[in-house]
Formats: C-alpha cells, sequence, structure tokens
C-alpha cells in the first residue's frame, strides 16, 4: 500500500508519534503466555515453541495505514529467522466492535491477500496485548528463551522508516535478533512504536 509523504504526517500526528511508551522495566510483564486461534482455525499458544530460541511478535492489524506498510516486512523476517530458530508471530489485539475490518473473518482474509507465511492470531479478548503491555499496531517484542524462561530483549518499533523499507537506517528487530543469536547484548531494548492505538474495552 503506497501513502502520500502529507497523508502519512497527518497520521502519524494522529497516531502519537514521539511517544514514550514503553515500560521502564522491560520485563515487568504479568506473562508472556498465549494461547490464541490461528487464521486457519487451529490453537496456536507459546508452549508450542518449546524448541525455539526466541520469538518475533508482532502486535498489528487489519485496519492500520501504518500496519499495512510492513506486511512484506514481516514475512522477511519470518522467512530469514525462522530457519534460524527465531519464527514471526502476529496477533490482532485491535477492539473489532470499534474496527469491524479487525475481526475474525477479515483476519483471514487479510492473511490470505497479504501471503502472511506465519501464524495471525486472534487476541479476542485483549487479554494477551494486555499481558505484553503493546500499544500501537504495529508493535514489536522480541522475546528469547534464557535458561528455560522467556525474556523479552526488545520492544518497539519493527524498524526506524515505515514508508521506504530501502531507506531503513535501524532494523531494531532484526539488529536485537542478530545480536541474540551472536550470544550478545542488544544494543537497542527500547524503541517508540509508531502506529495506530490499541483501544481496550
Amino acid at each position: 500500500m503506497r501513502i502520500s509523504s502529507a497523508l502519512l504526517f497527518l497520521f502519524l500526528t494522529v497516531a502519537g508519534f514521539g511517544q514514550d511508551n514503553f515500560s521502564a522495566n522491560i520485563n515487568s510483564r504479568d506473562s508472556l503466555k498465549f494461547s490464541l486461534v490461528n487464521v486457519d482455525g487451529k490453537l496456536v499458544s507459546l508452549d508450542d515453541y518449546a524448541d525455539a530460541k526466541g520469538l518475533i511478535i508482532i502486535f498489528t492489524c487489519n485496519h492500520c495505514p501504518f500496519a499495512k506498510l510492513y506486511p512484506q516486512r514481516l514475512n522477511a523476517l519470518n522467512e530469514k529467522y525462522k530457519k534460524l530458530g527465531v519464527p514471526l508471530i502476529a496477533i490482532s489485539s485491535t477492539d473489532s466492535v470499534q474496527y469491524e475490518e479487525d475481526d475474525f473473518a477479515h483476519m483471514v482474509q487479510y492473511a490470505k491477500k497479504e501471503k502472511f507465511k506465519f501464524p495471525y492470531l486472534y487476541d479476542r479478548d485483549q487479554s494477551t496485548a494486555k499481558h505484553y503491555k503493546a500499544q500501537k499496531t504495529p508493535h514489536a517484542f522480541v522475546i528469547w528463551k534464557n535458561k528455560g524462561k522467556w525474556q523479552i530483549e526488545y520492544e518497539g518499533a519493527i524498524d526506524d522508516n515505515g514508508m521506504q523499507a530501502k531507506d531503513v537506517k535501524d532494523a531494531y528487530v532484526a539488529n536485537a535478533v542478530e545480536a541474540l543469536l551472536a550470544g550478545k547484548t542488544v544494543a537497542i531494548q527500547h524503541s517508540k512504536s509508531i502506529g495506530c492505538q490499541i483501544y481496550f474495552r
């Protein structure tokens, strides 16, 4: 989807560009566990990834103009890192009463249209977004298994340029995964997630 610079600027102003929206303690979360329905009708849970080194979790949705800029990049992240033990999962927690196009039936259509190669899960009661303290679409998390326990190692934006993938200078999610695969500390653990606000019922 192509969005003009003027329209995107207006959108980002409304969406809260520049707002600090992460917790001071990256691991101050109630729980990272989830068990949600995928667009294929099957339940997917964190326990299904017992053999994974880490996970890229993206809270996103169908309707948000900024989220619509990222499907190809999400497919690319999943393709690159799934074979290295770090698959990608997308979760929609948007209030589908307020945004009908974010209901499950539309999620199925959207995943098919964008050729998602990863699970797209429906957080119907928004509990997973609340546990992760996700606030925007998209809002990215890189979680990693440390001594058998899942921990958040990065949260925030996917990268620093939604408009032009070719002009990305800081690929936050990819950089975090690369550092963790190399056994290094993630240099940037937080960034500002930019997009549509997740409104909780």
